[in-house]
């Protein structure tokens, strides 16, 4: 119960900054940026604190182990399979542009006998 109480006071939090924002609609943009900031940290900060907030702690810390365990290509490989992405798509709109020009001569001027201007 108290991590759904602590939820509802964050979200109370997130939505006074963002209030606060619109209030603060005479003053300058920085102080309206800041309210919506200080929102965000605060209500960051309780949710922390919730069993549910601690665990996406723990998920997170895992995620950055995993990402640095990965085996990331070079800037070489890279390279050459963007160029080989790009190669394949000019080849296939080359192929499909030929192929819709074919099937509209067959189909237009063979078979309906609509000849084009």
């Amino acid at each position: 119960m108290a991590d759904k109480i602590k939820f509802a006071l964050a979200l109370v939090l997130l939505v006074a900054g963002v209030v606060g924002f619109y209030l603060l609609s005479e003053q300058a943009m920085v102080l309206r940026v800041l309210s919506v900031l200080a929102g965000v940290a605060l209500c960051a900060s309780v949710a922390w604190k919730t069993e549910p907030g601690q665990r996406f702690g723990i998920f997170a810390k895992e995620t950055v182990a995993e990402t640095k365990k990965v085996a990331w290509p070079s800037r070489k490989e890279t390279f050459q399979t963007t160029g080989i992405v790009f190669a394949f798509v000019v080849i296939m709109a080359v192929f499909l542009w030929v192929t819709d020009k074919t099937l509209e001569w067959a189909l237009y001027d063979l078979i309906l006998g609509w000849k084009k201007s």
